[in-house]
């Protein structure tokens, strides 16, 4: 899970900015209606003087997060980002707002408590502030995702397109559908220990969507499409294949995608591989 590509959904350009945006007014609700860093207690401030002192720290805190996901917005453009970086990335983010609200603390307000316990409080109500907007937008940005894969499942359906040729579904573990790719975009599948990999095309480059299921019952899933199983961690769309090679020992399928493609045949599958192939080259 942790070594799972993290979903475009949340690099996304517009979800960045709605995560900025509810994330900044959760705080600043959250900070007026709890005050959990006790300013107004500790310092004898008035609604307003707190009011105005919290939104300073929040705006802030927001500059930091509105930083770091342009950042992490360009990154992701150069390289896919797996989960456990996001994560480290989110903790990352906590102990800037953190380190800023201490050294407000110490030199604005002048507390007299030693810095690392500032910093250790600091910590923990900057993750209570952040967390629940986080964790929240995550699973709405996932729900919304589906959703909207979903409607565009439905919509073709209804317009009476042959899914079974147009699309092909991706089911989880659990049958649920979680991802539905053309065939024409489609270019192969590999097994990575509980997850598989699909490959697939989009907007001319190769792109990459990590499902949790096992090769083996996808394979009972697809038997209907072109996508063939060639070896124990790979199947692929031999609407894809342009050549067929014979490596030394090994035979080797080479794929028309974006860049250079080539997928190992093991001896298991080699019959039925030489037989689909003879297949499409007599039928196209």
């Amino acid at each position: 899970m942790l070594n799972s590509p993290l979903p475009k959904y949340l690099t996304d350009k517009k979800n960045i900015v709605r995560l900025i945006m509810l994330t900044a007014l959760f705080a600043v609700v959250f900070i007026n209606i709890y005050a959990p860093f006790g300013l107004e207690t500790i310092y004898e401030l008035s609604d307003w003087e707190f009011l105005g002192i919290s939104s300073i720290i929040i705006l802030t805190g927001v500059l930091v997060v509105v930083i770091s996901r342009v950042i992490m917005y360009h990154r992701s453009k150069r390289t896919q980002l797996l989960v456990w970086q996001y994560i480290i990335w989110v903790f990352a983010e906590v102990l800037a707002m953190a380190i800023f609200y201490t050294l407000f603390e110490k030199l604005f307000i002048q507390d007299s408590r030693f810095i690392l316990d500032l910093l250790k409080i600091s910590m923990k109500n900057t993750t209570l502030v952040l967390f629940l907007p986080y964790s929240v937008l995550w699973l709405y940005f996932s729900w919304q995702e589906k959703k909207q894969q979903l409607q565009r499942l439905a919509e073709e359906t209804s317009m009476g397109v042959d899914t079974t040729k147009k699309m092909i579904p991706m089911y989880d573990e659990k049958g649920v559908l979680r991802f539905s790719v053309k065939v024409e975009h489609l270019l192969y599948l590999e097994s990575a220990d509980n997850y598989v990999n699909i490959y697939y095309i989009d907007k001319g480059k190769t792109a990459r969507f990590t499902l949790r299921n096992s090769i083996k019952r996808l394979e009972a899933l697809l038997k209907n499409a072109q996508v063939i199983r060639c070896h124990r961690s790979y199947m692929v769309n031999f609407e894809k294949v342009k050549i067929l090679r014979k490596d030394r020992d090994e035979l080797i399928l080479e794929l028309d995608g974006p860049s250079n493609i080539e997928i190992p045949v093991s001896k298991t599958y080699a019959q039925n591989v030489m037989e689909t192939f003879t297949h499409y080259s007599l039928s196209h």
